[in-house]
């Protein structure tokens, strides 16, 4: 018999929202976590923005749990009263060139049934938002904004309702496949080694990487990890915008957008900055002179010394700069061939707004 039912690794979002849904389920749940607070890494450091799932290739994993867990979102956080706020956005073409990828965004909205995406002209776009400039853009009304730390807080909560716990600054040093699950080594102030039936591999950053030191697994199914670092600036003086803004998405990210926190601040990000490691999170004020030659292609009314760097994220990648954004992975037993073991590999944007829904879909993959 094993010493844990089932052991989640790692407290960002997704495993806070992963162990809920297995201890809800009537597994046994222990939760590890490396660092000394839950969702310190990419849960902490992004734009806590709600997607309504309307960028993602139609039929793809991003797009389903991006559309199915949004929906459970707001109704999570409607119903036990979470800050959040469905203020909608904009995304501006700034010249006529940019119209094809906007066709592109509202034929994939779409396909993937998110039906309330439409057209803005610019009249409209300027009684919506009247700082903006743009000669079209599309308005996403169900996109929102959420307290990311409240959600997450809340999921932690009722998974130890429901009977689960959380181990802090207990990172994970070794692991290996035994007859009946895995022999774990875990670290911190008290060192030891336990058996765990189940194991769901949520470990952020680091999920590959500790995919890596489980003996005996198949390395053809281990991803080279790759960083890409957000940097943030906040603004100085009167806020402009009721909604968020963004531009027409870039290569590697969504562009350097305007978001909205639950205050009503605006603050500007993430760019992208690819990086060796996911160490690094200090905002170079360099990276300013950037920040305003993205932002005033939309909003030409910004002033000179207004922004002010902020904090940075890593986006835990699967791709290189020179590579096609991939799916989320979900592998379960199904792929690689281990029982009792899920991995969580490449989950960045939109991974909150699709926690709730990858949370099922692993309870699945493990049922």
């Amino acid at each position: 018999m094993s010493d844990i039912d089932c052991l989640v690794i790692g407290a960002g979002v997704v495993g806070l929202a992963t162990a809920r849904a297995l201890a809800l389920a009537g597994r046994e749940v222990v939760i590890a976590e490396a660092a000394d607070g839950i969702g310190t890494q990419t849960s902490a450091r992004n734009s806590e923005v709600i997607h309504a799932g309307i960028y993602y290739p139609p039929g793809s994993l991003k797009a389903k749990v991006c559309v199915e867990g949004r929906k459970r979102l707001y109704a999570y956080l409607a119903e036990r009263g979470l800050p959040h706020k469905a203020c909608g956005k904009l995304i501006v073409a700034t010249s006529a060139s940019q119209r094809p990828a906007l066709e592109t965004i509202l034929a994939r909205a779409k396909a993937s049934g998110v039906e309330t995406v439409r057209w803005v002209d610019a009249s409209e776009a300027r009684a919506l938002e009247p700082e903006v400039a743009c000669e079209i853009a599309l308005l996403s009304p169900e996109t929102g904004v959420v307290d990311s730390h409240a959600l997450m807080l809340s999921l932690l909560g009722e998974c130890e309702v429901a009977g689960g716990s959380l181990a802090l600054n207990t990172p994970i040093l070794g692991w290996r496949r035994e007859a009946e699950g895995f022999s774990v080594d875990f670290g911190g102030d008290d060192p030891a080694t336990y058996t765990a039936r189940t194991i769901v591999n949520s470990a952020g950053h680091g999920a590959p990487r500790l995919l890596g030191k489980l003996e005996g697994f198949p390395a053809r199914h281990v991803p080279l990890q790759h960083f890409a670092k957000g940097n943030y600036f906040s603004l100085l003086g009167k806020q402009p915008f009721s909604h968020l803004v963004y531009p027409v998405p870039e290569a590697a990210g969504l562009g350097i957008h305007a978001t909205i926190d639950m205050a009503g601040r605006v603050k500007f990000g993430p760019d992208v900055e690819w990086v060796a490691d996911d160490q690094d999170l200090v905002v170079d004020p360099a990276r300013a002179e950037k920040f305003y030659a993205a932002i005033r292609t939309y909003w030409p009314g910004l002033a000179d010394g207004a922004l002010v760097a902020d904090y940075a994220g890593i986006r835990p990648k699967l791709h290189s700069a020179s590579e096609p954004m991939p799916d989320f992975r979900i592998d379960g037993p199904q792929i690689h061939g281990v029982d009792n073991l899920v991995n969580l590999l490449g989950i960045e944007s939109p991974g909150l707004t699709s926690s709730l829904a990858i949370a099922e879909m692993v309870v699945e993959r493990l049922r």
